[in-house]
């Protein structure tokens, strides 16, 4: 517990202790010593709506606070939804060179800038629309900058309300204090960021080249020899080949059987997937209207990729009293989630319990205790697995994998021994991989140490 006194005098209209702790205040204090201005005399907040029917034909591209990357201030990902289909909160226009803000948990630093190609998409209203610089004397790639470090989180963390989800309202975002170093200051500062953000893409290209060896690991472990895989334009079938009442051509591409010989010739034999399972449980669609922007996670799945639950950044989640009421449906430690709708084939480990459900697009797989789960995950992770599991996929906009057909893919299962080998190598290749990304992190924040003590000093 924190205790502290505040004079009447300083009393800004808000009675709530949180606004007044002593390292906010000190923080304000120092500001007031540099030259500065509220973020609202710096600024323009765009007001420019959405009336949810004009512009876009059929779809129109959407930002939600959940694509932006916290780390890189960039916007990773536009979902594209049919406008009967809106979000009651896709109404903001955005233009080039737009900051976005969001203002529901802003001290996490969702914070991007548009560029040309987004001119004219549609936004969340939980996003600040930051439009035409009011003065000259700041550059906008400084004021993005800055918007970064802690020296404006922290106060738009002040700022917010709300218990253990705050958020800021605008008129609370207008009044942060925003410092004003020189020109050169700026520059430089602008500079810096711009190198560290380049590194991390560096060390994100060459974790992603390692992520990448993997499956060529795993192939070679298992003495498996893929040919080259092409689409052939022309190609019969006889009718004595059909199965599983699947009559579109592309089932039946010869690539397919390559494979599946492919694997057959290996060094170890195959058992069905259904053969390596404790058992399987399936998750849970909960309809669009329990969705909230902050509570439990709703694990979807985007929200998985071969090595990691995106825990942090679901784009969906649910009050805390419908996850009491589904959490049977929460992944446990040591369980594999595997995507069977959409983007067919990702498989994380589950690594520790988490309170999160995950949705009816995603399996839990328990892996047999005589059986190692990590092989297991590797081999479901492999790009000879996707594409047979995406071969098994059914729909023509979006893919389902029906359960029943995903349990009867054969794999291979060499001994336990060779399993230990081939886990233990993948292992070794992601730490390689995330250590990578782990030391391009540390340089982002550490520039931003820096940009924050070079204007706290300048």
């Amino acid at each position: 517990m924190e205790c502290f006194t505040v004079y009447s005098d300083l009393i800004e209209g808000r009675i709530d202790p949180h606004f007044y702790r002593q390292e906010f205040r000190n923080l304000q204090t120092t500001l007031e010593t540099l030259q500065n201005q509220k973020l609202q005399s710096i600024v323009e907040f765009s007001n420019e709506l959405w009336n949810q029917n004009d512009f876009f034909e059929n779809e129109f591209p959407y930002i939600e606070i959940g694509d932006i990357d916290t780390e890189m201030g960039e916007i990773k990902n536009i979902t594209y939804y049919k406008k009967d289909k809106a979000p009651s909160r896709a109404k903001m226009i955005v233009r080039e060179n737009d900051i976005i803000i969001s203002t529901t948990r802003p001290q996490r630093g969702a914070i991007a800038i548009i560029d040309k190609r987004m001119d004219g998409f549609i936004a969340s209203t939980g996003f600040a629309v930051l439009r035409k610089m009011k003065v000259n004397n700041i550059k906008k790639e400084y004021l993005l900058s800055v918007l970064h470090t802690q020296i404006c989180l922290k106060q738009m963390l002040q700022r917010s309300s709300g218990g253990n989800y705050p958020a800021i309202t605008l008129e609370e975002l207008k009044n942060i204090i925003i410092p004003i170093p020189s020109s050169e200051i700026q520059n430089k500062i602008v500079e810096m960021y711009n190198i560290a953000k380049n590194i991390k893409k560096i060390n994100e290209f060459k974790a992603q080249k390692i992520f990448d060896s993997i499956d060529t690991y795993v192939l070679d472990k298992l003495g498996i020899k893929l040919p080259e895989l092409k689409d052939k334009m022309f190609y019969t079938v006889s009718s004595s080949t059909v199965q599983n009442n699947r009559t579109d051509p592309y089932y039946y591409q010869p690539k397919f059987k390559e494979v599946e010989s492919a694997i057959e010739k290996g060094k170890y034999g195959l058992v069905k997937i259904e053969d390596l399972l404790e058992y399987y449980k399936k998750g849970i669609e909960v309809g669009s209207e329990a969705y909230t922007e902050e509570g439990v996670p709703f694990i979807r799945v985007s929200d998985i990729k071969d090595y990691k639950i995106d825990y942090e950044n679901t784009k969906k989640k649910i009050k805390k009293d419908l996850y009491y009421e589904l959490k049977e449906y929460q992944p446990e430690k040591d369980e594999l989630l595997y995507s069977k709708d959409g983007s067919i084939g990702f498989c994380p480990i589950v690594g520790k319990d988490k309170e999160a459900i995950i949705s009816g697009g995603i399996l839990r797989l328990k892996i047999k205790e005589e059986i190692n789960s990590f092989f297991v995950k590797s081999i479901l992770s492999s790009s000879f697995m996707k594409l047979l599991a995406n071969r098994e996929g059914i729909g023509s906009i979006i893919k389902h994998l029906p359960p029943k057909v995903f349990l009867s893919i054969k794999v291979p299962l060499p001994p336990i021994a060779i399993q230990n080998e081939i886990a233990e190598g993948v292992k070794k290749r992601v730490k390689e991989a995330e250590q990578l990304q782990k030391e391009a992190n540390e340089k982002l924040e550490e520039a931003k140490q820096q940009v924050e003590r070079l204007i706290l000093n300048s």
